[in-house]
Order: structure tokens, then sequence, then C-alpha cells
């Protein structure tokens, strides 16, 4: 009998978490031997949290963040990715002077405060900036062609175009800070029970490369009905954005491949995270991610 889980995505339903919603829609997790409930997340979801003191036992959220929460004790850890690359970015308009990441020296981003990242950014590039905090609008960019805020490579010139603004999105990725999107779990859940977490990890990765590659329509459709905001045009869209920009597959020339998580990235990230005296605590990527769980083709 399939084991029954809970997976609690860390914002509401959208097509960036489509292979999760082709995977249960197309019955790959059952047939792997998982019974998954999708919980739409949102600004007071906490994945983390929820995954930690076993609410859930899956989650979603960004490699950087899932370290910092490991060093601060909770007992998390990574079983793959969700997508190769985070489509985390900065959105300007189409015609701002911010043509480079050292173009916004001296200038005001909208952004969540506190993300390494932003402090990356400052010291990579000896550049200075203000932050304002987050509402996750589109309204006052749209009316300031000189605003700049936090945005995603895979929505911002969707949205943004219907009101007739053009964008361009500085990738972070681009900066080198190249974050995954991944998947977690608790560790006792992942002793208790590792048949489970592989039945998840694998058809998770069937998921994606189906969505991707194949006919998407069963997952959208689980997606809109989580999300009646999802329009076909939105989740075409960021379909061919995900697929065109290499972010669930990642770029195969260098290895990449759906799914994977590589110790050298993990490395990276924790070298990154103590340059920034972000991260005090003595980890190894052992201590954060799981290798064992990925389909052999990806060992």
């Amino acid at each position: 009998m399939p084991a029954k889980v809970i997976f609690q995505t860390n914002w509401t339903a959208q097509p960036e978490q489509g292979g999760y919603y082709q995977a249960l829609a197309k019955g790959f997790f059952k047939e792997t031997g998982v019974d998954v409930m999708i919980v739409p997340g949102g600004p007071g979801a906490f994945p983390m949290q929820k995954v930690a003191v076993g609410q859930a036992q899956f989650g979603i959220g960004r490699s950087d963040d899932l370290i910092l929460a490991v060093q601060q004790g909770l007992p998390l850890v990574i079983v793959c990715a969700q997508l190769e690359h985070d489509p985390q970015g900065i959105t300007v308009h189409e015609e701002s002077p911010v043509k480079r990441f050292e173009d916004l020296d001296g200038k005001t981003i909208k952004a969540v405060p506190g993300q390494a990242w932003l402090d990356f950014l400052k010291l990579r590039y000896k550049i200075n900036f203000s932050v304002v905090p987050e509402n996750y609008g589109y309204a006052q960019f749209i009316a300031d062609p000189n605003y700049i805020q936090q945005g995603y490579l895979t929505t911002d010139a969707y949205y943004c175009g219907l009101h007739g603004v053009k964008v361009r999105v500085l990738l972070i990725a681009d900066s080198g800070y190249d974050a995954y999107r991944v998947v977690f779990t608790n560790r006792d859940f992942l002793k208790q029970h590792p048949e489970a977490v592989r039945a998840f990890v694998a058809a998770s990765i069937r998921g994606w490369n189906d969505f991707i590659g194949g006919d998407s329509k069963p997952g959208e459709a689980l997606l809109t009905k989580d999300n009646v905001e999802n329009t076909p045009e939105l989740m075409a869209y960021v379909r061919t954005a995900l697929r065109d920009h290499g972010m669930v597959s990642g770029d195969p020339a260098k290895g990449e491949r759906t799914g994977l998580i590589t110790r050298k990235r993990i490395d990276d990230q924790l070298n990154i995270l103590r340059q920034l005296g972000l991260l005090t605590a003595p980890l190894s990527a052992d201590q954060v991610a799981t290798f064992d769980f990925l389909p052999e083709e990806l060992k």
C-alpha cells in the first residue's frame, strides 16, 4: 500500500511546480509507491518549519535557505533539485540604465530583506544599495520606469506585458550565486521511510520531464484547480521559459539533469555563505543533503 505523505509547497500553485502536479495527475507517485497530497503554500506557508515538526513530509525551497536552516538546528535534508537553477532575479524596465549588477550601486531595490544573495551582490561587485520590503505586487513597478524589484525570469515579462511594459531580468544565478530550488524532507522520516523518499524523488523527476517534454495538460488542469489564476496563456509562457532557459534540466553539456544535486555545487554554496559570514557552523555537504536517493543515472 502506498505511503501517504504531505508535500508542502512554498507558494500558491504555479507552473514552476508543474512537475509535481503532472506526477500527481498521471499517477506517477502511486506507481512508485507513494500517495502524495500537495498542499499549496503562500506568504505564511513555512514549509521548512512544517517539515521539521512532521506536519508535512516534503517541502520545496532554495538550497541556501535550507543550509542556513540546518545551521539553526532544523532536522532537514535536501534530497533532489526542484529546479537546476533558480529563476530568481532583479527586474527592471527595458529602458532602464541598469544593464549589469554593477549598475545597482546607489539604487533602491524592492526585495525580501535578509536574503543571502543581496549580501553576495554587494560583496561580489563592491556596490551598495538600499532594500525596501517586497509586497508581492507589480503596481509600483509598472507605474515607475525607474523602479527596480526582485522578480522571476519565468513570470515577470508575462505579467508586466499584460500592462504594456517590457522588462529585463538580471538572473541572480548569472552573478555566481547559483542556488538550486530543492526538495527536502525530515531526517527522521528519511531514516524511517527511505523507500518513500526514493519513490517521491523518482516520480518527481519523471513528472518534471513529462511536464516539460510531453503533454502538460494533465498537470495544468490540477494547477488550475488549485489556483484559478493559472490561465492557459500564463502556463504556456512559464513552461516555455523553464524549458528554454534550462531551469528544470539544466545544461546537459555540463552534466546537469532534471533533479540532479551535486556535492560540488552544495560545497560552493557552503563556501559562499561562509564568506558572507552567514554560515559559522562547520557544515559539510553531507550534513545538508543526501545524494543517495537520486536515480542511478544521476549518481
